[in-house]
């Protein structure tokens, strides 16, 4: 049981326009459904967050292009925004975005995790040597060196890539083409497909991260299939906003 926090004495407005939203979340200019466990429903979050969509943002340039450059400034005053309205901490709607983690977090004052994909070189010195990390992704060919490189990892051989496309690719073009409907049992079972393939491929595997914050809702299938630990943005999130104690105080 959280416990009770005394009144303060004196109250004086600190400069902020909003209180007790812990999480700022930058998402993409998307319409697809986003189910419970899904980083854009705000269901998923067990602490208030606040929400800002960067427009024109798509998830095929932002998957596609390796440096997309014209979206650097729109996610800096999205973030910006949201660290002006009182966020303790900023993340994304897509893993690809580790491109811009220095970029970001340099513009601001608050801590950005702008993908799971930064939990991976952690995870690495969990393991044995012997061992790798292996990554599903929304689409394998378009997760390439530089997005392990821009998460920290040093050695991407230890890092083994499974795209969702490849294992039947409904996710991917729901997901990616943007269509409005999605279903959900389907995409729970092509997850499962995946999982099996990146470890029928990959039996070192010793872990493995969700890269695509779409993912997160069948986490618990992914786990049961790989009998491995399983983490994605919202593990990572949960991580930080527990260290900080923010959430506790929302």
């Amino acid at each position: 049981m959280m416990a009770e926090q005394p009144a303060p004495n004196v109250a004086a407005w600190d400069g902020v326009p909003n209180s007790g939203a812990p999480l700022g979340v930058l998402m993409l200019d998307t319409h697809f459904p986003r189910v419970p466990g899904d980083v854009g429903n705000a269901a998923t979050w067990p602490f208030p967050v606040l929400y800002r969509t960067v427009e024109g943002a798509i998830g095929t340039e932002v998957v596609r292009d390796l440096r997309p450059e014209r979206l650097l400034e729109p996610f800096v005053e999205a973030a910006l925004e949201l660290e002006r309205a009182g966020v303790s901490l900023i993340t994304t709607s897509c893993g690809f975005l580790v491109l811009f983690q220095q970029e970001l977090q340099a513009r601001l004052h608050v801590p950005i995790l702008s993908s799971s994909l930064l939990q991976v070189p952690w995870l690495l010195t969990l393991l044995p040597p012997s061992r790798q990390v292996g990554v599903l992704t929304i689409e394998g060919r378009s997760l390439s060196p530089p997005h392990l490189a821009a998460a920290g990892v040093a050695d991407p051989e230890r890092v083994a890539i499974f795209g969702l496309d490849e294992a039947g690719g409904y996710f991917t073009r729901q997901i990616l083409g943007d269509r409005t409907e999605l279903d959900v049992a389907r995409a729970a079972a092509e997850h499962e497909i995946a999982t099996r393939m990146l470890l029928d491929r990959h039996s070192n595997v010793g872990a493995i991260v969700l890269e695509c914050t779409n993912m997160p809702p069948y986490a618990e299938r992914i786990r049961a299939v790989s009998g491995l630990p399983v983490y994605d943005l919202t593990t990572l999130i949960g991580w930080a906003i527990g260290g900080m104690g923010v959430a506790d105080r929302a």
